[in-house]
């Protein structure tokens, strides 16, 4: 059994993060890869709407550190992301960039394929990986569930503060999914997820005081609350694929 310094992430480092992994091209994307790439146990880290950011990447080498696990994102966008000013939405050009942006780069029906299409890559380049699991931020969260159905390649799957939650989403889920929502989105959804999720082994819970995009491009880690929660978000999706993965 781990012991409790084993079971918690490393140190968060608000400013001026480092990543430990490297960029390799697989499926035809460009992909961060961190992490132990002789481990038995994989995950694909989806990213939100402003894509490979440094708060998303630090996340991941969390997770491949705690889990000794191999850790992939792959950049959907192709190095283009959507730019942080569109937030909030406020006026009418700021939905349109938005709303562009969902029906191109980041249309989910199709990102949903180009996920699933990759995992005979994934599998080919980490032949030691004999669990596959998947985590989303927002708009990535949406693709996590989604490939979270019958015949999915995935042992586990989760996403932090979802975008464009639907119930019909949750009805098919077949294997055990964890969401961890901020106060931002709807909680009579958020609320409904849970029993859904349940019989397949899933979870859910809000972080009441953090906003939407606390865990990915939106974290603000100088933030000492935002700080705390970060880490506990990151904790909570270790210990998650520690119980389903490993």
């Amino acid at each position: 059994m781990a012991c409790e310094a084993c079971r918690t992430i490393p140190p968060v480092i608000a400013q001026g993060y480092t990543p430990k992994g490297q960029y390799e091209t697989i499926a035809g994307l460009k992909t961060y890869v961190t992490g132990n790439t002789d481990s038995t146990i994989g995950l694909v880290d989806i990213y939100d709407i402003f894509g490979l950011a440094s708060q998303t990447i630090q996340g991941a080498d969390l997770l491949a550190a705690r889990l000794n696990a191999v850790v992939v994102i792959p950049d959907f966008f192709k190095g283009e992301a959507l730019e942080h000013s569109v937030i909030p939405p406020d006026t009418d050009e700021k939905k349109k960039r938005i709303g562009d942006f969902l029906a191109t780069n980041a249309n989910i029906e199709r990102n949903v394929c180009v996920l699933l299409a990759a995992m005979p890559e994934y599998r080919s380049r980490f032949p030691s990986v004999v669990k596959w699991a998947a985590n989303g931020f927002c708009w990535g969260g949406k693709v996590t569930i989604l490939a979270s159905g019958s015949n999915t390649p995935f042992v586990a799957t989760s996403q932090c503060h979802p975008a464009l939650m639907d119930l019909k989403d949750a009805q098919s889920v077949s294997i055990p999914h964890l969401v961890l929502a901020s106060k931002d989105e709807d909680a009579e959804t958020v609320a409904a997820y849970g029993p859904l999720v349940a019989p397949s082994g899933g979870a859910v819970e809000t972080y009441s005081k953090m906003w939407h995009g606390w865990m990915g491009a939106r974290a603000d880690l100088e933030n000492e609350e935002c700080h705390a929660e970060y880490v506990r978000g990151y904790n909570q999706l270790a210990d998650f694929f520690e119980k389903h993965l490993i």
